[in-house]
């Protein structure tokens, strides 16, 4: 399997991983999970890791029909300016290719924060580290195994 699922497994977590076959010319991997797998876009979620004031690597969780707020994030980690973590900071971080990060199970713990959207949900969907895979779980089992913080992180 992968990390992430071996991460919720040991935990003794609740969770479900779903299987699709991914299309190597889709860009929006988030949005393709959701369709292909016929699932409200709303409760598939998005892994982005994002540089606080240049150095600082935090992950952000948002609805894949969503977009990231680099203000909220910023505020949310103490820090004053957010950009998009470079390609190779994101694979060297994580340990997984993009389109394929999984909050769970990655290479170096970051502080993450998880958009309060996610608490509507009995259950939601994150990457489980494959493109093609997700894992489906409960927003607080999600957040005990991130140590991740529920916080706004969307653009309104």
């Amino acid at each position: 399997m992968t990390p992430a699922i071996d991460v919720a497994r040991e935990a003794g977590i609740e969770h479900q991983v779903h299987q699709y076959q991914h299309d190597p010319a889709s860009i929006g991997y988030g949005t393709e999970a959701a369709e292909k797998l016929g699932l409200n876009p709303a409760c598939v979620f998005k892994t982005l890791v994002v540089a606080v004031d240049v150095k600082t690597l935090v992950v952000a969780i948002v609805p894949v029909n969503a977009m990231l707020s680099m203000k909220l994030i910023a505020k949310a980690a103490s820090g004053k300016k957010a950009t998009m973590a470079d390609k190779q900071q994101v694979q060297r971080s994580s340990g997984y290719v993009l389109g394929g990060v999984s909050p769970l199970g990655q290479k170096r713990t970051l502080t993450t924060f998880i958009d309060e959207s996610a608490r509507l949900f009995e259950r939601i969907h994150v990457s489980a580290g494959r493109r093609g895979l997700e894992i489906e779980l409960a927003p607080a089992d999600l957040a005990t195994l991130t140590r991740g913080r529920f916080v706004a992180l969307r653009l309104e």
